[in-house]
Parts: structure tokens; C-alpha cells; sequence
């Protein structure tokens, strides 16, 4: 297995584009994209837990009920939640799309993002769509239109691809998120969109996708804020021509590295990229009684908004981290808690033994100073192990959400 340049693109049968169409007020910002693969695909999905959920999700869901999709249609700019006729403008939507692509509207699935409670009005999007269809393409250019399509306040794009081997065949696996705020465990305020022409039965590929969510979106904090649009959604249409996986078995194995591989580095981008942030951290549980008490402490970690101040000014108040881990609900005996900060300047062991112990504030600065930190404890308690990511709480995440909706 191995990274290759490209994005959604990256597979075959698999074209992309984005436009603006007129839902976001500039005109240099494009608010409408598309992915579309050649053939029927083997389709799956996970949503945020938010009761409150966005239109689009309940109409994807229904949409893939089958197991069964073709393209991807999302907007930016406005969410479609809680509007009394969301679902009737996300199905619209849906139709649009289907008519301008000679599929079936069920063939499509539909993601939001932006404002809630606004009404969306599909005109922009009836107007541009012969124009993202016209420039739908296979290279990764479109498919990096298709990633700026999908963004909010992200100051970056985010995709990745990656190349390995099923069935004695190379398939290719790529994918782009959006997310920079209203992010926390349980998914996020994030779209997040993977392709792959490995061929994979709709069964396995829940299986695959619903496992991985565990250990990657859902350890991802930015806020603490759960979103109502955040979804998943993972299409594969079977063209690296490997016979089907039905089961579980070497090359699911490999599906599933590959797979893990593009998710986690999709969470260290959405991390890294949270609203103001000026640091990405993460936090990784070792030796754990349980994986589960490793993914409550490493979570309970990342979502401090004390540690997230600490990490923000450089400063190594271990204390701030053995508290969250003493609060995290898991089953932990906090007289073996061993931490140690660490980032490419180097590493500095602060406590030991749930106690804290002597350490150079100089060089523990110029660790915290690096653009990616990692925290690293050790609970001495078994053999469970978890990551999460988040990113540090600055004064500009107040600034871009004091007038978001204005």
C-alpha cells in the first residue's frame, strides 16, 4: 500500500467537479459539487447522532437503503436543517441532479453544509448544475474543485489517495473532507466523501466503514459541538476488476488498511484545520485495562478546553491533562499515569507514576511550540490503545463564530 497523488478522482470510473452556482454570495467561493462514478456502486454510510439531523440525511439514507448509489451531489453555504420543507428541496434536489445525469434520483446521494435554519432555495442550484455536469472530469484537478465545493470556514482542502493490492489486482482508494468547526467524537459538522474501485459487497463495505468510524471521525474534536449534517459517505464501483469482497479475509484486510489509512489522514487534516487553530494534537492511550477506556480517556483528553488553552499558549500544565483523564469515566488507576508531550522539536516526560516530576519549562516550551503536538500516556493498566486528534482553543475561534450566521 502506498499514498498517491489524487483525491476522489483517483479511482477508476470516478469523475468531479465543482461550481459556484450562487448559494454562498461570493463568487470566488464555489458552493455546489459533484462526484459520479460510471457504474452502480456498493454504497455506505454513517450520520451524525445529533437528534436534530439535516434534511439531506434523512434522503441519503432512504437512497441507500439498497446498499446501492451512483454520484453525490452537496452544496455549501446553507445546511437544509430544520426547514419544514428540507426534505422535499433535498429530494428535489436529488431529481435535479438524476435529470441532468440519466439516472435515478434514489441513485443519488445528497449532503449539506452551512447555516442551519435557513431556507435553501434550489435555483442557484437548478441554474448551475448543466455546468457542473458539463465539467465533470477524471483528474485531480476537478476532483480538488469538488473539495473546495464542500468547504465552510476551512482554509484548506482536504483529500488523499491511496493505492494497494485486492484480489492480485491494484485498486485505488481516494477521498475529500470538509471540517473545520462544530466538530466533536460521534462525527462532526465534516462531509466527508471516499471512492474506491476495489469491489466490495454493500454488506462488507458497512462492515468496513462503520468499524473504522470508531477509531477515527468519532475521535475527532474540534469544539464539543456535534453537528446535525455530518456524514460519511463511501461509494465503490468495482472496476480494478478483483473479485468481490464478501467476506472477511486477507484482501478485506487490505481494504480496511488502506481504508484506515485515508480516514486517518482526513482526521489529522480536519483536526489541524479547526476554526482558529494554530496547533493539531494528538492525544494516543496506551496500555489501557480496555481499547474502550483508551478511547474515553483520549477523547476526554482532546476535548479539555484547559488542555486546549494550555496547548494554545505553549505551556505544559500536565496537571490539566491527568485531570481530564481522571474525569473521562474510564477505569483507570491514576498512580500509574506516566505523560510525555511531543513534537518534532523533541520529547519531555513531565509526570510519572500519576505524580509530576522535575522537567526543563524551556524545553517543554519549544516542544508545545510545533504546529503539531502529541500527548502520550501511558496508563500502565493492559493492553488497550486509542488515538485521538483535536487541535488547540484560540482567540480567533471566538472571532469566526461570534458573527457566522451575519
Amino acid at each position: 500500500m502506498k499514498i498517491i497523488a489524487g483525491n476522489v478522482c483517483a479511482p477508476l470510473g470516478f469523475r468531479a467537479n465543482g461550481v459556484h452556482c450562487g448559494i454562498r454570495r461570493s463568487k470566488s467561493k464555489r458552493d455546489l459539487s459533484l462526484i459520479v462514478s460510471d457504474v452502480p456502486c456498493s454504497a455506505a454510510a454513517v450520520y451524525t447522532q445529533n437528534l436534530v439531523k439535516g434534511a439531506p440525511l434523512l434522503v441519503t439514507q432512504r437512497h441507500i437503503a439498497d446498499g446501492r448509489a451512483q454520484a453525490v451531489i452537496v452544496n455549501s453555504g446553507i445546511a437544509n436543517t430544520c426547514n419544514a420543507d428540507g426534505v422535499e428541496v433535498a429530494e428535489k434536489m436529488a431529481e435535479l441532479a438524476a435529470d441532468q445525469l440519466g439516472l435515478k434520483p434514489e441513485d443519488i446521494c445528497v449532503a449539506s453544509t452551512g447555516v442551519i435554519g435557513q431556507p435553501l432555495d434550489l435555483t442557484p442550484v437548478r441554474e448551475g448544475l448543466p455546468g457542473l455536469v458539463a465539467g465533470l472530469a477524471r483528474d485531480t484537478e476537478h476532483g480538488e474543485f469538488a473539495a473546495q465545493g464542500i468547504m465552510t470556514t476551512d482554509t484548506r482542502m482536504k483529500e488523499i489517495a491511496v493505492e494497494f493490492t485486492a484480489g492480485g489486482k491494484t485498486c485505488r482508494i481516494g477521498g475529500i473532507a470538509k471540517g473545520s468547526g462544530m466538530i466533536h467524537p460521534n462525527l462532526a459538522t465534516m462531509l466527508v466523501f471516499i471512492t474506491t474501485d476495489c469491489a466490495v459487497s454493500p454488506e462488507m463495505l458497512k462492515k468496513a466503514l462503520s468499524s473504522d468510524v470508531t477509531r477515527t471521525f468519532n475521535m475527532t474534536s474540534v469544539d464539543g459541538d456535534t453537528s446535525t449534517n455530518d456524514n460519511v459517505v463511501l461509494l465503490a464501483n468495482g472496476l480494478a476488476g478483483n473479485e468481490e469482497i464478501t467476506s472477511e479475509g486477507p484482501d478485506f484486510t487490505s481494504f480496511m488498511q488502506a481504508l484506515n489509512t485515508i480516514t486517518v489522514h482526513l482526521c489529522r487534516m480536519i483536526a489541524g484545520d479547526g476554526e482558529g487553530a494554530t496547533k493539531m494534537l494528538e492525544c494516543t492511550v496506551s496500555n489501557a485495562k480496555t481499547e474502550k477506556d483508551a478511547r474515553t480517556v483520549a477523547k476526554a483528553v482532546i476535548t479539555s478546553s484547559l488542555v486546549k488553552t494550555a496547548m494554545f499558549g505553549s505551556d505544559a500544565n500536565w496537571g490539566r491533562v491527568l485531570c481530564a483523564t481522571g474525569y473521562s469515566g474510564a477505569d483507570v488507576d491514576v498512580t500509574k499515569v506516566e505523560l510525555s508531550f511531543r513534537s518534532k522539536a523533541g520529547v519531555i516526560d513531565v509526570c510519572r507514576d500519576g505524580s509530576g516530576i522535575p522537567f526543563s519549562e524551556e524545553i517543554a516550551k519549544k516542544v508545545l511550540s510545533e504546529k503539531e503536538i502529541e500527548i502520550l500516556i501511558d496508563l500502565h493498566d493492559g493492553e488497550g490503545k486509542a488515538t485521538a486528534w483535536g487541535c488547540d482553543l484560540t482567540y480567533d475561534y471566538v472571532k469566526i463564530n461570534g458573527d457566522y450566521r451575519t
